[in-house]
């Protein structure tokens, strides 16, 4: 494929605009037009569109790698091969139990942009992660976003650095000893300037998902929009060398054929892995509870590496707030964070109230292992969609914060945190949107207030999505990280890390190895992992727990006393190794 080359299966004629001068296209197999031989476009960087049937306003390229002036603008050519790596020896661990780090590169830090964020790699690296996950950064309209209205996906967002600064981060993560998890969407198109329709059938012909419409994966003319998702997949694995990609809401990709996308994407995602010779992988966001997501491809599965876990993150929020409403009601218990301790899923077949329905399968343990389930206990999802976009700091006193650290870390599966939790950080997160259609605008932040009303929340605690401080507001205060229980919390994380990756329990995949006591009255529970055994007090007061002999390697409360039995302040947990069985 040439640089120029462009999928139209319907135009009637088309004209490349370059660098000022205008070129007639012809058409080529496949519904694709080429530059005849003859054509001779200005090497370098060039700006660039197409005019479809004589159209008055030349269009972006789908498969644009830069849009500096917008999305509504000309593309700019990039050559990826330019950037010299310096990451040679670098070696990704791959999905295997380590912590993830996910962040938005707008409200990491106050400048907002790729290589302010890799200022800050050093930090992560002593914290302890082994990848960093970045939410989209695809080319979207207006100055900040989520990234879930990008519209070409192709394309680095202009105000982020672009697509050499993404390099630039990537290399400078590696040579930190951390991977780089990018997070896209391949379900939806943004709702400001998407002109993929006019070059052909990249929606589908009917249905629609919650965030707009669904994308062809098998309607007519859908071999070459699912190429178009497989060849972006590969695009950050190749040219940009990121280690993983997080599959943004795949039970909203509608594929009714055999081989259904995300098997295509796993097989891909494989065969790049065997051409690059390095460990590349796969994370879907499921709601399915679906353990085929994750079972491999010569078992019938899809063949992905992992998903996220929403149901542990309900289970551990409940058990530490008290909050029932929504989709929080089934989780009232500690024995629903038991279940999905042992088991992955609290709903595995069971009644889900909240959908009204039955939902999900169990997890067959002999051939999915814990480090295949992505759990938090906060994320941007659950923090940016509460009604005022707070975090758990906004209501949880440092014990409760410290009880949500040792949950996550010292769970069997892989761990992941939301930026600044690891320092309680003030700041909320919430939904922000700047799109410049003011009508557009308007039916973003109305559309926000019905979506709370499922859950109970107080329409007048929603910030308006369009005001842009609620953009600014966002964006965590560095500062903190060295105040009272900020700089407390951050110790902690530091150390549960640290003896995560110490302690080989704590990594262990082997989901049939966990096993859980606890009562439910009394307000405790224990989590034992082979030779370690992790104790939660949940309760406001004291509880002596009979966690057998052993020795104390860690706990959130300086009170806590192992002597014959385990006292543990309330609010508070401690991690234990058996005695007699190894050191730590």
């Amino acid at each position: 494929m040439s640089r120029f080359d462009v999928w139209a299966p319907r135009a009637e004629s088309l004209e490349l605009v370059a660098a000022g001068r205008q070129y007639a296209m012809q058409r080529a197999d496949g519904g694709w037009w080429r530059l005849p031989e003859d054509a001779a476009v200005s090497e370098g960087e060039v700006d660039y569109g197409y005019r479809i049937d004589n159209a008055d306003k030349p269009l972006a390229d789908p498969r644009s790698r830069r849009q500096p002036d917008g999305v509504h603008g000309l593309s700019r050519t990039f050559d990826p091969a330019q950037h010299s790596w310096t990451d040679a020896g670098w070696r990704s661990p791959g999905l295997n139990g380590g912590v993830i780090y996910e962040l938005h590169v707008g409200t990491f830090t106050p400048e907002g942009t790729l290589d302010a964020a890799a200022e800050k790699l050093e930090y992560l690296a002593e914290l302890g992660v082994d990848h960093v996950e970045l939410l989209p950064v695809n080319a979207f309209n207006g100055t900040h976003n989520w990234g879930y209205d990008g519209v070409l996906w192709y394309a680095v967002q202009e105000s982020y650095g672009g697509p050499a600064a993404y390099q630039r981060f990537v290399d400078a993560a590696h040579r930190q000893g951390i991977g780089v998890i990018q997070d896209v969407v391949y379900n939806h198109l943004g709702p400001s300037g998407n002109y993929l329709p006019q070059f052909g059938p990249y929606l589908a012909a009917a249905g629609a998902n919650p965030w707009g419409d669904s994308i062809n994966l098998d309607g007519p003319e859908s071999d070459e929009v699912r190429r178009y998702i497989v060849d972006n997949a590969l695009m950050w694995f190749r040219d940009f060398h990121v280690d993983g990609l997080r599959l943004d809401a795949v039970h909203a990709l509608h594929d009714e054929r055999a081989v259904h996308i995300l098997e295509e994407l796993s097989a891909a995602t494989e065969a790049c892995a065997a051409e690059l010779g390095k460990p590349l992988f796969l994370v879907a966001e499921s709601d399915l509870n679906n353990p085929r997501m994750i079972e491999p491809r010569t078992r019938n599965g899809l063949g992905l590496d992992g998903q996220w876990s929403d149901d542990f993150h309900h289970a551990v929020h409940v058990n530490l707030t008290g909050e029932t409403s929504g989709y929080y009601a089934d989780f009232d218990s500690l024995g629903a964070l038991a279940k999905v301790l042992t088991g992955g899923f609290f709903h595995d077949g069971s009644y889900s109230s909240f959908r009204h329905r039955h939902h999900g399968r169990p997890i067959n343990k002999e051939h999915v292992t814990a480090r295949q389930l992505v759990v938090c206990t906060q994320n941007h999802d659950q923090i940016g969609n509460r009604a005022a976009g707070d975090r758990l700091s906004a209501t949880l006193d440092y014990g409760s914060l410290a009880l949500a650290a040792v949950l996550n870390l010292t769970s069997p599966f892989t761990p992941m945190l939301f930026m600044g939790e690891e320092f309680a950080a003030s700041t909320p997160w919430q939904f922000f949107t700047s799109h410049p259609e003011p009508e557009l605008g308007e039916a973003t932040s109305q559309g926000r207030l019905r979506e709370f009303e499922r859950m109970g929340w107080d329409a007048a605690a929603v910030p308006d999505p369009q005001d842009e401080s609620t953009f600014t507001n966002s964006k965590l205060r560095w500062s903190e990280v060295e105040d009272g229980d900020h700089a407390r919390l951050l110790q902690l994380y530091r150390e549960l890390i640290r003896l995560r990756r110490q302690e080989p329990e704590l990594t262990s995949a082997d989901l049939q190895a966990v096993a859980v006591d606890f009562d439910e009255d009394r307000r405790w529970l224990l989590l034992r992992r082979g030779r370690v055994t992790v104790a939660f007090n949940f309760a406001e007061d004291e509880r002596r727990i009979e966690a057998g002999p052993g020795r104390l390697l860690l706990a959130t409360d300086p009170d806590a006393k192992l002597d014959g039995a385990l006292s543990l302040p309330g609010r508070s947990a401690a991690v234990l190794r058996r005695q007699g069985e190894g050191s730590a």
